[in-house]
């Protein structure tokens, strides 16, 4: 691990404390899942197939702080028989859009919300459940797509987007907007250097 960073020390001892078929769920901050500083680590624990699911939490969940979190959920072998085999593979659900305001810096996980990701989980990992990406919030990536991405492991980069969160556009209303948006920047800027002009002018009679 970085000398700087107990995270992956914190990770490296889990691992080692894990039974043949053992699993594990660990949180840790987002900053665990990319940047170069552990990217050694990362690419280790992938090549190994340890890493079964990346959670991407939403911010305000805990009492302490504000900053998002994530659940590293680690298999010690994918090839274990009471699930689907999975190896090479890693799922992502992206949840940060979850949650409600319990109140002004509280966020809570509703039922749902909860169903919604172990629900995810489960129909993938599972023998007997159909599993399929949901663009947005989970995709089961191979190990070379996530190779491609540096070994960086943020779900939203897997995800995609939902459908519903790119509407369709008119664009010549765009076009329009743009041009009288265009228009007004220019009588501002206009009336700017006229002030500009007489302020000038006042200070130097």
């Amino acid at each position: 691990p970085s000398n700087d960073n107990a995270n992956t020390a914190w990770l490296q001892h889990c691992i080692a404390h894990l039974a043949p078929t053992g699993l594990a769920c660990i949180v840790l901050t987002n900053g665990s899942l990319s940047g170069g500083n552990d990217v050694a680590l990362r690419r280790a624990l992938l090549e190994a197939d340890l890493v079964d699911c990346i959670v991407a939490l939403p911010t305000q969940l805990f009492a302490n702080t504000q900053v998002a979190a994530s659940l590293w959920l680690l298999a010690r072998d994918k090839r274990d028989p009471r699930f689907r085999g999975r190896c090479g593979q890693t799922l992502f659900i992206h949840a940060q859009h979850l949650g409600i305001m319990r109140d002004r810096v509280h966020r809570v996980l509703t039922d749902e919300d909860i169903s919604a990701i172990a629900g995810a989980y489960h129909a993938w990992r599972a023998r007997e459940q159909v599993y399929v990406d949901v663009p947005g919030f989970c995709a089961s990536a191979m190990l070379a797509e996530i190779a491609a991405h540096n070994w960086a492991l943020v779900p939203g980069r897997y995800v995609g987007f939902a459908n519903s969160s790119l509407p369709s556009m008119d664009i010549e209303r765009v076009h329009t907007e743009l041009a009288g948006a265009e228009l007004w920047l220019e009588r501002v800027a206009g009336a700017a250097n006229e002030a500009l002009a007489t302020v000038r002018d006042a200070l130097h009679g």
